[in-house]
């Protein structure tokens, strides 16, 4: 069992301090101790390196303290839609999604239900458990999960705090996310590629485009490539931004990336020191790429 309270929590960089309950949603995330999830599958968009042929088993978890008006996924992250569930049940799902042939355990937004998440995780699995993160963790939480995570694939959203703020309401997110993807890169070490082709252990940075936002790209871009050498990391740019949720007050992202905005990207990318990773085709921004939130194998 999990504990029943959590008082002043800490455990993301909102710190918001409240005291949060196991079955009564509270705090920057509206959520108890109970991990409460929208889905689990074997998850066939992820990077190649993750979803194989067989996919990645990924666990959506409801509910999110950074919150970005633009999230995908907003159905369960700022509508928080989901069945809560025991510790002993979210252990039983990486079981059940491995028998289904799962190449690793995919931890969708998992930061604040960390408690649950380490208590799920005692014991060993026969494959990788993948940490997928909105980038902004605390890292005196991640330093709990050393030995339990042998992927972390957080999200870089923003190297510049205008666009944090502007769009999650997180204008420390750059220097955050930083610490904590070094987190990151300190518990695993360079990245492991299996001889399937699988990645086995290591850091993958996503970054997703935004329309009217390069500067933030390349300020990324510039990030990663000054911090890491090859071999180091994977970075993964992604063009998928679509449309979601309620974007009255932001004209910019009412629309999806152009093909001048795709080239520039791209174009800065290659011109970088990176040189280990993947970029998607412009084609990625598609709705039916964002996975139906029913409940199914929950």
């Amino acid at each position: 069992m999990i504990l029943n309270q959590i008082r002043n929590c800490s455990l993301c960089p909102r710190a918001c301090r409240a005291t949060r309950m196991e079955h009564t949603g509270s705090g920057a995330c509206g959520m108890g101790l109970a991990p409460v999830v929208a889905r689990a599958m074997p998850h066939m968009w992820e990077e190649p390196v993750l979803s194989g042929i067989r996919g990645a088993g990924a666990v959506f978890f409801s509910g999110c303290a950074l919150n970005c008006v633009y999230c995908q996924n907003h159905g369960i992250s700022l509508g928080r839609y989901g069945r809560q569930i025991s510790v002993d049940r979210l252990r039983e799902i990486y079981h059940e999604l491995i028998k289904e042939g799962a190449h690793n355990i995919n931890l969708v937004n998992p930061a604040h239900f960390a408690e649950a998440v380490l208590e799920s995780l005692n014991g060993t699995l026969p494959v990788p458990v993948v940490w997928n993160s909105g980038g902004y963790d605390s890292v005196e939480t991640l330093r709990r999960l050393e030995g339990k995570i042998q992927i972390y694939l957080p999200d870089m959203k923003y190297a510049l705090p205008e666009p944090a703020a502007r769009y999650s309401k997180a204008p420390d997110y750059p220097e955050t996310a930083k610490a904590s993807i070094l987190e990151m890169f300190r518990q695993t070490g360079p990245y492991v590629m299996g001889d399937d082709g699988l990645l086995k252990s290591g850091v993958v940075i996503r970054h997703l485009i935004l329309p009217e936002n390069l500067e933030n790209t390349y300020r990324v871009i510039d990030w990663v490539s000054e911090t890491f050498s090859p071999g180091d990391i994977l970075f993964s740019l992604m063009s998928q931004y679509t449309p979601c949720g309620d974007l009255s007050a932001f004209t910019e992202l009412q629309r999806r990336l152009t093909q001048t905005e795709y080239d520039a990207a791209i174009a800065y990318l290659e011109s970088s020191a990176i040189e280990d990773g993947f970029y998607q085709e412009l084609s990625s921004a598609k709705e039916e790429y964002i996975p139906e939130f029913d409940l199914r194998g929950v």
